[in-house]
């Protein structure tokens, strides 16, 4: 596995090694060793999700406030461009964002810590975005920020205006928004 830093520190691209030959390809999605010894991080994950979404569709930027959960996300079909944005008040990349295109294809997966929010753009038709979350879903402290918050400034490369569900097109700017400490 190749471990990429990103401009934000703790937010990593993973490529896991693919075998492939005229038959296909065989890739290793998770293994808890070799994560552990490519990355230096020792995380349990509790629940996997599934999110299928058509193109256009804007899921974002979603964080839990309390039992704030790390994501390892990859795509299965299609493409995205996927987004971390730090949300912890006191740290010195606050606000501060790195965006990674995701792809079925380039099989890269994107490791993002607790204290950060994700959002991603489905670039494809159709995308299908699998990612393992080290904390259960608690709908209780699920928050999000707008996607299009200027002093974020995330560089969305839309080609249309983005589909988004209630939630997203009323999420608060930062300036508004329970953040992390």
């Amino acid at each position: 596995m190749k471990v990429q830093p990103t401009g934000l520190p703790g937010v990593l691209v993973l490529e896991p090694a693919v075998f492939g030959d005229a038959r296909g390809f065989f890739l290793e999605s998770w293994n808890a060793r070799t994560f552990r010894e490519a990355t230096g991080l020792d995380v349990a994950f509790v629940q996997d999700n599934h999110s299928r979404s058509v193109r256009n569709v804007l899921r974002g930027i979603h964080y839990q406030l309390q039992n704030p959960q790390g994501k390892l996300v990859r795509v299965v079909s299609g493409a995205v461009w996927d987004v971390a944005v730090d949300l912890r008040r006191t740290s010195p990349h606050f606000a501060r964002w790195v965006g990674v295109e995701l792809t079925a294809e380039n099989n890269k997966q994107l490791w993002i810590p607790p204290g950060f929010g994700h959002a991603f753009l489905v670039l494809s038709q159709g995308a299908d975005l699998l990612y393992k979350a080290t904390d259960f879903w608690m709908p209780q402290h699920d928050r999000a920020i707008c996607w299009s918050d200027p002093s974020i400034g995330i560089a969305w490369p839309l080609d249309g205006p983005p589909l988004l569900a209630a939630k997203d097109a009323s999420a608060p700017l930062l300036a508004q928004a329970q953040v992390y400490e």
